[in-house]
């Protein structure tokens, strides 16, 4: 089974990637939007989002979609920064997850962003990644993780 960073933890995957050609979507899949827009029935069901694709479509069923991923098949392409937080900003409160070409340098910032599950396209580089995510004990600016910037929280 895969291993991703999920909630400050190395842990077991327990969601599946569905083939783009299947017929049929169990639970526990995570869909391409495509797929999961032609379902009838999207509550309890995951969805990835690529590059392209912004989360506007998902946007009616927040509260029904247990997990979104969002792919980053390069570090450089920043788009998944921005998804993240809008759905977040759109009251999206389940898993949040990146996958993917994304360096440990970038995991603060994503977490910032209201990532919480980290899939790195290296499961190697786990344990030195879920450090990373300690590298900086306070934040100056406001984001999705901390609403008041540093100077509002010391009063």
């Amino acid at each position: 089974m895969p291993r991703l960073i999920k909630a400050g933890r190395i842990v077991e995957d327990d969601w599946q990637q569905l083939d783009p050609d299947a017929a049929t979507a169990g639970m526990q899949q995570i869909l391409g939007l495509d797929q999961w827009l032609q379902l009838e029935d999207k509550t309890g069901r995951a969805v990835l989002l690529e590059p392209g694709q912004a989360p506007a479509p998902l946007f009616d069923y927040l509260g029904q979609i247990p997990l979104v991923a969002i792919d980053f098949p390069v570090f450089m392409d920043g788009r998944g920064f921005s998804y993240g937080r809008e759905l977040r900003e759109r009251g999206f409160a389940g898993e949040l997850r990146a996958c993917g070409h994304f360096i440990r340098d970038q995991m603060t910032y994503l977490a910032r962003c209201g990532f919480d599950a980290f899939q790195m396209a290296d499961e190697s580089r786990l344990e030195d990644a879920l450090a990373g995510l300690a590298d900086f004990s306070e934040h100056y600016q406001a984001a999705i993780d901390q609403p008041l910037p540093l100077f509002r929280r010391r009063g």
